[in-house]
């Protein structure tokens, strides 16, 4: 998305309608025997949900549609756009190495004052905010390599540009605030005013239904009293302005009350406003994440962003793009860890060689090259979409971050056990006894939370079957609803099956690889397009399988979105290698081999994953889990001490 509305009209964003009708029932998801909590947790869920509008490549994978004109030619910067972008990451790159050390930022637990001054001189505070207002003005792939540049020195300080900008203050006001707001708050973002984002609680966090943080309307109509806690606000410490999402009164719809949740840009030194607690963490030392108490706060009606109800819409939608951060920095660190472990590995001798020529080795950085250049294609690929503003991008950023934090884990601890000892021990202690000061302990540290905060992959999973279900649901859900009257579900279901009865042959069909692919990768391409088919399928098998049941089956839902994004990387490699040779032969090559090997692999993963849908052994380990819970087996806590 390149464009933001002047005022909350966007066809891209549509407005929430208080008139609606149950939401539950609106699409077809039978709530017979949910819990009152659960029914409330899937409404806010759901009215949250964007209205598919444009279209998505990885959407398409789960409908048989293997739609490689998307993405190819890939979405890459013009010429003017590269030039201007680089001439920031030039500066920005030449001001990290001169003046930030992430190992003294982790060491001391503090991102130094002239580090953060100095970004603010530079601009890397407003990249994407317009110039109008005082920005840069760039692009998302502009600030994508500016969050990799920034991944491989610094993840607290990449943290903190991040917090302020793609979760805090400028991308919900650029994106539905009103000219008013955005005339009052973005220049002040730009000139680096830090701002954050508060929307956990001690008891909600992937339940939005949970909040307590409540904003009641004053009797004057001039504002609201905020009151509540938040947990794990980045930046809450050093910020000047919040985004804070709390529940205001509730609506009647459809002869029952529904909890409104709305987000509100409240100032930092606002009275009632406090830090209650800085939170200290495994890694990201200096990430200055606080809890904030609100007590009796008011906040002008002003303040208010997009109208009440609406505060879960915009959390969710700025997640969108600033999950890509995420897999950006990602790509950085694991960049690093590739350059660490191939000089490691080609100097160390052991056993009569160096250490890269063993086997057990030279699986581990081939595969982590391929994975590398996978990553970066991804990431690459989702950032060119949201700058070409004609893709629906939800399910790309999702699966970048879910597999690109998932496959940076596993790199920084084959980094680590590459190294060895010395990839346990600190860069200090390195230091001080002679050695170089390679800080991969700090980079596991750092890489641990990735596969958890906006969106752990367990919810990722899940948001991603939501959306892969989405389709069928619309088509067929109404056959399963056992709340509706059993003549519409008959009838229902005879529609779906016409449906299906035309579209299901065609996901029977073989399929051939896009034309004008270089033919190292044509095989792959072809692979792809028929295991989109292939997963539509199981999709639709799981459906029948299961009935009402499915959205119970989190560990089948999660190995098909597995294959899902799997799918999707293969296809951002091949797109990103195409793309890179038609420049440079040189490493248009390479970037060939690269993407040869990672599909390769890619290719036995999906297919365990499919092997696994029938065989294994997640009915079992569900029943213990449940044993384990009711408290069986605890003579596996025996002879602990009391704590």
């Amino acid at each position: 998305m390149t464009t933001s509305p002047s005022a909350p009209s966007s066809p891209r964003v549509p407005a929430a309608t208080a008139a609606a009708t149950d939401i539950a029932t609106d699409i077809a998801i039978d709530t017979t025997g949910m819990s009152e909590g659960k029914k409330r947790a899937l409404e806010q869920s759901e009215t949250a949900r964007d209205a598919v509008e444009l279209p998505s490549f990885a959407a398409g994978l789960f409908v048989g549609r293997f739609d490689w004109g998307m993405i190819s030619p890939f979405p890459a910067q013009s010429a003017a756009d590269r030039t201007a972008g680089q001439e920031f990451i030039t500066k920005l790159e030449a001001f990290a190495k001169a003046n930030i050390d992430g190992d003294d930022i982790d060491r001391d637990g503090v991102i130094p004052p002239f580090v953060i001054d100095g970004l603010r001189e530079i601009g890397a505070l407003g990249i994407k905010i317009p110039k109008e207002y005082g920005g840069l003005g760039l692009h998302q792939v502009d600030y994508t390599r500016a969050a990799m540049l920034l991944g491989s020195i610094c993840a607290s300080t990449t943290a903190l540009v991040s917090a302020h900008q793609s979760i805090g203050v400028p991308t919900p006001i650029k994106l539905f605030g009103t000219k008013e707001q955005k005339d009052r708050f973005l220049p002040r973002c730009a000139r680096g005013e830090l701002t954050g984002f508060a929307l956990t609680e001690e008891d909600a966090g992937s339940d939005p239904a949970r909040l307590h943080t409540h904003a009641a309307p004053t009797a004057d109509g001039k504002g609201y009293v905020i009151n509540g806690r938040k947990l794990w606000c980045t930046n809450g410490s050093r910020a000047k302005m919040l985004v804070i999402v709390a529940k205001t009164p509730p609506v009647e719809v459809g002869g029952r009350k529904r909890d409104q949740i709305s987000a509100f840009v409240v100032e930092a030194d606002s009275p009632g406003l406090k830090i209650a607690h800085v939170s200290q963490f495994m890694g990201h030392r200096a990430m200055a994440n606080v809890i904030i108490t609100l007590e009796n706060v008011f906040v002008p009606k002003e303040n208010l962003i997009w109208g009440e109800g609406r505060g879960l819409k915009i959390a969710l939608t700025t997640l969108n793009t600033g999950r890509l951060t995420l897999p950006a920095a990602a790509v950085g660190v694991t960049k690093r860890c590739l350059a660490i472990v191939r000089r490691w590995a080609a100097s160390r001798e052991q056993w009569g060689g160096p250490i890269g020529h063993h086997a057990a080795i030279a699986d581990k950085i081939g595969r982590m090259a391929a994975d590398v250049f996978a990553m970066e294609a991804m990431t690459l690929l989702t950032s060119g979409l949201v700058d070409r503003g004609d893709a629906d991008i939800r399910l790309e950023a999702a699966m970048c971050k879910m597999w690109g934090t998932e496959t940076t884990w596993r790199i920084v601890n084959d980094t680590l056990q590459i190294r060895g000892g010395r990839g346990y021990e600190t860069a200090e202690s390195l230091a001080q006894r002679g050695e170089a000061a390679i800080p991969v302990e700090r980079f596991v540290r750092d890489a641990r939370i990735t596969t958890v905060f906006e969106g752990s992959s367990e919810i990722l999973r899940l948001f991603l079957a939501r959306e892969a279900l989405d389709p069928h649901l619309r088509v067929a859900g109404g056959a399963l609803d056992k709340r509706l009257p059993m003549g519409k579900r008959l009838g229902v279901a005879m529609k779906a099956g016409l449906h299906y009865a035309t579209k299901y042959p065609m996901w029977l069909l073989p399929a051939g690889a896009p034309a004008g692919v270089p033919p190292q990768l044509a095989g792959h391409l072809a692979y792809a397009a028929r295991t989109s088919r292939r997963l539509t399928r199981a999709l639709l098998h799981a459906m029948a399988r299961h009935s009402t049941a499915l959205e119970g089956e989190q560990v089948l839902l999660g190995r098909l979105m597995d294959v899902g994004a799997e799918v999707f990387a293969i296809a951002s490699a091949c797109a990103y290698a195409q793309h890179l040779a038609l420049g440079d032969a040189k490493d248009g090559a390479d970037a060939i081999v690269l993407a040869d090997h990672f599909c390769r692999e890619a290719r036995v993963r999906i297919d365990r994953s499919f092997r696994g849908i029938s065989h294994n052994e997640d009915a079992s380990l569900r029943a213990l889990s449940v044993e384990v819970l009711a408290g069986r087996f605890t003579l596996l806590e025996r002879d602990l001490p009391v704590i």
